[in-house]
C-alpha cells in the first residue's frame, strides 16, 4: 500500500464540530507529513479555520455539505434525511468510492454505524458489526468489543467478535497471536449464559490466529489480563461507561483530598511529577477512537466531547488500521472460520 493515505473527516461531527476537527487534523498532519485530508462540511465554517493551519491546508481539500447529523438525531432519521448529502455520509462514501482510505467522525454514534453499515456493507461471514474500544490497562492497552453496536449476541456472533478483535490487536499491538477472553461473571466453565458458554466451546476447538484463554471477569479488563476482551454490546457499553465514570470519580476524590488542608497542598506540590504522570496515563484523549469492525472499509468513531488532541488520536488509530490491512486480515480469518466450521460439521456426520 502506498505511504500516502487520504483521511476522510466528518468536519461537522462532535460537540464542537469544525472548531475541534480542524485543529485535530492539523495535529495529525504534523505527526503524519505524508497524509492527505478531505474535510466534509460547511465550507464557510471550515475555510477560515484551515487558514490558521497552513501546513494542513497544503494537504487538505474541503468537500462542501450543508447537511449535518445532529448529535441527538435518531439513526433512522439521520439515515433518511442525510442519505447522500450529509457530511457524515459523504465521508463514509469517500471510502467506498476509493477516494479515501478511511473515515473518522466524532458525530452521532448510532447514525454513523447505520450509515457505515448501509454504505460499506458487512464483510463476508460477518452477521453484525461491532465497535471496539482501546482500553488503558495496568499492563498497557487492551481491546474490548462490542461496546455498543450489537445488543445481545449469540455464540457464533461472539466468535466473530473474537476474530475481529484479534485482527485489530495484530494491527495495533503487533502481536502475532493475541490472547482472547470472554467476559463473564466468573472464570469457572459452569458459569454464565448459554451463548457465552457455547462460544467458549467453539473458540477452544477452532484453529485461529488467537490464543483463547477462557473466561475473564470485569476486573480483568483493567488488569490487562488478555489482549482482547469479547462481550456483547449491552454489557460492553455499561462496562465502558462505568469505567469512564469511575475514572472521573477518582479524579474528583483525589482533587478534594489534595486541597483539603495546607499539609495536603504541600504534599501535592512535592508529588507534582507523579500526579502529572498519573494524569497522562489516564488521559482519555490518548486512548480515543472506537473502530467499527466487520465493515468493508475502515471507520473510526471519536468521542463527541473530545478536543483536538483526542481527535488526532482517533485519526492515528484509523491510520494504523489501514496501514496494517485490518479489513483483509478479518476477511482472511473469517474465511478460516468458515473452513473450520465446515470441518467440524463434516466430523459430526454419521459414518457411511
Amino acid at each position: 500500500m502506498a505511504d500516502t493515505l487520504t483521511i476522510a473527516l466528518d468536519a461537522m461531527g462532535g460537540d464542537a464540530g469544525a472548531d475541534m476537527v480542524v485543529p485535530g487534523a492539523a495535529l495529525s498532519a504534523e505527526r503524519h507529513p505524508d497524509m492527505r485530508f478531505q474535510l466534509f462540511g460547511d465550507q464557510a465554517r471550515i475555510a477560515p479555520l484551515l487558514d490558521k493551519h497552513p501546513k494542513l491546508k497544503e494537504r487538505a481539500t474541503i468537500r462542501h455539505s450543508d447537511v449535518f447529523v445532529a448529535m441527538d438525531a435518531k439513526p433512522s432519521q439521520a439515515l433518511r434525511q442525510g442519505r447522500g448529502k450529509s457530511s457524515m455520509w459523504q465521508a463514509i462514501d469517500a471510502v467506498k468510492l476509493g477516494d479515501a482510505n478511511c473515515a473518522v467522525s466524532a458525530g452521532n454514534t448510532g447514525a454513523l454505524m447505520a450509515m457505515a453499515r448501509f454504505v460499506l456493507k458487512t464483510l463476508p461471514g460477518i452477521e453484525r458489526p461491532a465497535i471496539a474500544a482501546i482500553w488503558p490497562t495496568l499492563r498497557s492497552e487492551s481491546i474490548v468489543l462490542d461496546v455498543g453496536a450489537t445488543i445481545g449476541a449469540d455464540a457464533q456472533q461472539l466468535v466473530e467478535f473474537a476474530i475481529m478483535g484479534e485482527a485489530m490487536a495484530r494491527c495495533l499491538f503487533g502481536v502475532e497471536k493475541p490472547t482472547v477472553g470472554l467476559l463473564n461473571i466468573g472464570v469457572e466453565e459452569i458459569k454464565g449464559v448459554e451463548q457465552v458458554k457455547e462460544a467458549a466451546q467453539l473458540l477452544r476447538n477452532l484453529n485461529l490466529p488467537l490464543e483463547y484463554v477462557g473466561f475473564v471477569e470485569g476486573d480483568d479488563i483493567g488488569k490487562g489480563t488478555v489482549d482482547v476482551v469479547v462481550t456483547e454490546g449491552f454489557t460492553g457499553n455499561i462496562a465502558l461507561k462505568t469505567a469512564e465514570g469511575t475514572a472521573k470519580q477518582l479524579a474528583a476524590y483525589l482533587k478534594l483530598s489534595l486541597t483539603r488542608t495546607l499539609l495536603s497542598k504541600i504534599g501535592a506540590v512535592l508529588a507534582f511529577d507523579a500526579f502529572r504522570a498519573l494524569r497522562d496515563r489516564m488521559d482519555p484523549r490518548k486512548h480515543n477512537g472506537g473502530v467499527f469492525l466487520g465493515l468493508n472499509g475502515v471507520v473510526v468513531k471519536s468521542h463527541g466531547g473530545t478536543d483536538a488532541l483526542g481527535f488526532a488520536t482517533a485519526i492515528d488509530v484509523a491510520i494504523e488500521m489501514v496501514r496494517n490491512d485490518l479489513v483483509n486480515k478479518i476477511k482472511t480469518d473469517m474465511a478460516g472460520l468458515g473452513h473450520a466450521n465446515a470441518a467440524i460439521e463434516a466430523d459430526a456426520l454419521p459414518a457411511g
